[in-house]
């Protein structure tokens, strides 16, 4: 056991080197922004501007549930000028009951999605997001004007939207 403990101490330590030299960096300023953290194959889909800096939406790293090949998983992108979130979100692509599954933190919220319906600002982010994991060949595209591919694609365009919420410790 005496011989393991140095070893264990020596892993250990060599863990929290490359830390403790970010930690020494960013407190000489030398922090990586969130710009320039965004990972390969981001799709911005909304970008505001604001007095700190750009506020991005984005989507990335979309994959299919094997069990159900009508549900995705993406990465949703949140970047403020000074913080940086990352959420992993479940779509349902089927034309019967196309969904977005996402939380604000503390619930979760169920939103059945009118794909070629109409666009307005209150859904046009969870219709881009949509776009994105279901069909990621249109991804950053206006949702508002690919209402001849979702018919084409089997989607009405007459579906009611809804959205329920469900308290509960999100992830």
């Amino acid at each position: 056991m005496a011989r393991s403990l140095p070893l264990a101490l020596a892993v250990a330590l060599a863990a929290a080197l490359p830390l403790a030299g970010r930690a020494a960096r960013a407190a000489d300023g030398d922090m990586v922004t969130p710009t320039a953290a965004r990972p390969k194959g981001l799709v911005v889909l909304e970008e505001r501007p604001t007095m700190a800096g750009p506020e991005v939406t984005g989507v990335f790293s979309v994959s299919r549930d094997p069990a159900d090949p009508a549900v995705r998983q993406i990465k949703v992108w949140l970047e403020k000028p000074n913080d940086l979130r990352v959420r992993t979100e479940t779509l349902r692509c089927s034309p019967s009951a196309p969904m977005r599954i996402t939380s604000n933190g503390r619930q979760f919220i169920l939103r059945e999605l009118n794909p070629g319906g109409i666009i307005t600002p209150a859904n046009r982010l969870d219709h881009q997001i949509w776009w994105a994991a279901c069909f990621p060949e249109h991804a950053g595209k206006d949702p508002a004007g690919l209402g001849a591919v979702a018919r084409q694609l089997g989607f009405s365009g007459q579906r009611q939207e809804r959205q329920e919420v469900l308290s509960g410790n999100a992830r």
